[in-house]
């Protein structure tokens, strides 16, 4: 789907409160490109970081804006999502901010039922079982249609962040995604999800392959918008062995890789993609060479073997143990400084091995960035 037609026409200009008309076409100039020259292995001023799910419940904010409205409702506003992903770039001085949005949204956009369920997470009330429900989903999705409430709030956002950070766009891998829809949710096993990939191995790959279509789309529609850089996340692919991991996952990862960065090349831009698959150590050397620009790490590898592993052909992102913020101020400092070390300070990108939890303590998500931006800086000046 080219860039300059159809995805750009449906969003040129939309009508935001208060009448104020914004284009993607007008972006104030970016002021921080430290996390953009990172990912591209270019030299920066210090390391950049950022936390996944950095907007989240962790922040009182957060929850009082929140407070009793239906989760995907307010996935579904533009201006909530705008104002949930800059508040805590009004707190921390994070080098990128990432789109407030959920990965489950494709699965919405295919046909699916989703609901965000109090106490339990996503629900899927009518999940895949057999391979002949594929047959429910909707076989063309048009992502202008369907999702373009999430690029509208990234087109708003680029605007309201006025160039002070890069804002990152995501989409759920497909396997991670497929994993959903099949489980119906939250899966400790996903033992549903992987029965399908023993009995109907071609039903299987006929699901990532729609999946896969969908994101292509959905990411190339988010540049459109204005998302200066896109993570994919496969989440569950810890779930996955080396040999199912290479079946399953990885052909679609390189897949979405390619098709985004050939269209985007067409239209002669340069967008860098990060792809994070949580627990998927042993694919470490495959990732590297899926053409994405960085790969994200979990916490469960060392810093000096993946940038072994890698062969420095991608820049590193992570991967800090999530549960160390829990520790005093002065110990969070100890580690980054290790981690920091482990890395080097060229292509690498501080952030954490998954994502923030409800009950850290902002504060010490403070002392996190500081430490990172602190230790960087002497680093680079005593090379």
């Amino acid at each position: 789907m080219p860039l300059d037609s159809t995805l750009l026409g449906v969003y040129r200009e939309f009508i935001c409160p208060g009448d104020l008309i914004l284009s993607p076409e007008d972006f104030p100039a970016l002021k921080n490109d430290a996390f953009l020259c990172a990912c591209r292995g270019q030299e920066t001023p210090h390391v950049p970081v950022w936390c996944m799910r950095q907007a989240g419940r962790y922040l009182p904010e957060f929850r009082e804006s929140r407070a009793g409205k239906d989760f995907f409702e307010t996935c579904r506003s533009p201006e909530a999502c705008c104002e949930l992903t800059l508040q805590p770039l009004r707190r921390f001085p994070f080098d990128a901010a990432i789109i407030f949005s959920d990965i489950l949204v494709i699965p919405q956009a295919m046909g699916m039922d989703v609901q965000m369920v109090a106490g339990k997470g996503p629900t899927f009330p009518e999940p895949l079982k057999e391979p002949e429900d594929l047959l429910l989903l909707k076989p063309k999705v048009d992502v202008n249609k369907e999702l373009g409430y999430v690029f509208k709030a990234i087109t708003l956002t680029r605007h309201r962040i006025e160039g002070k950070v890069p804002l990152i766009g995501f989409t759920g891998a497909p396997w991670t995604l497929m994993s959903y829809m099949i489980e119906g949710g939250g899966s400790t096993t996903h033992s549903k999800a992987k029965r399908w990939l023993y009995r109907h191995p071609e039903a299987s790959h006929q699901l990532l392959r729609m999946l896969t279509d969908v994101i292509v789309d959905y990411l190339l529609g988010q540049v459109a918008a204005g998302a200066q850089a896109l993570q994919v996340f496969e989440s569950h692919a810890g779930c996955l062995g080396p040999v199912e991991f290479k079946e399953f996952s990885l052909p679609y990862l390189r897949d979405i890789a390619r098709k985004v960065k050939d269209q985007l090349k067409e239209s002669g831009q340069d967008v860098p993609m990060i792809v994070f698959a949580k627990d998927g150590h042993y694919g470490l050397e495959d990732l590297s060479q899926s053409h994405y620009d960085v790969v994200g790490l979990d916490w469960t590898i060392d810093p000096r073997s993946a940038r072994e592993r890698t062969g420095g052909k991608v820049s590193l992102q992570g991967n800090m143990d999530p549960c160390a913020l829990y520790a005093p101020k002065e110990r969070i400092s100890e580690i980054v400084k290790r981690m920091l070390e482990g890395f080097g300070t060229r292509g690498y990108i501080a952030n954490l091995g998954h994502g923030l939890y409800p009950d850290m303590d902002p504060e010490n998500v403070g002392a996190f960035v500081e430490a990172v931006h602190t230790h960087s800086r002497h680093l680079l000046n005593h090379k």
